[in-house]
């Protein structure tokens, strides 16, 4: 099985943004995690980050016929990003949704998600665990 770990803007930043809301751990010890993850359970993962939209959007399209999955935390473009959602729903890849932290008890305007309206499942509020709940889903199908 082939993964793609999709990360939208700022997740880069982890660990420095706003530690009282996404944890100490930073995005190289997200990315090791899953890394690690990977050879524990034997599929091949490739981890992408970008804060740029149309840069996310070309990923989703270039995965079309290279993975069997997606997992995406779209970030700030959740609740803004019809391009994303387009994008999700043109390749057809089983996908799901991963945000570190709890948006539904966040601001009003985090309560809309673009993305996860192409994604199978979300998994919200789990912190770095959430990646592993999402790839184990997509493992499972």
């Amino acid at each position: 099985m082939r993964i793609l770990v999709i990360n939208g803007p700022n997740l880069n930043m982890l660990g420095i943004r706003e530690p009282d809301i996404y944890g100490k751990n930073t995005y190289a010890d997200l990315c090791t995690m899953i890394e690690s993850y990977a050879k524990e359970k034997d599929f091949d993962v490739k981890i992408f980050q970008s804060n740029h939209e149309g840069s996310i959007v070309d990923e989703i399209q270039a995965a079309y016929g290279n993975y069997d999955g997606i997992v995406i935390n779209p970030a700030a473009y959740t609740h803004t990003s019809v391009a994303i959602l387009d994008a999700l729903k043109s390749v057809a890849i089983p996908a799901v949704e991963i945000h570190i932290s709890d948006v539904s008890k966040r601001e009003d305007f985090r309560q809309i998600s673009y993305a996860g309206m192409a994604c199978e499942k979300s998994f919200i509020g789990l912190g770095f665990d959430g990646y592993l709940r999402g790839i184990d889903y997509l493992l499972n199908k």
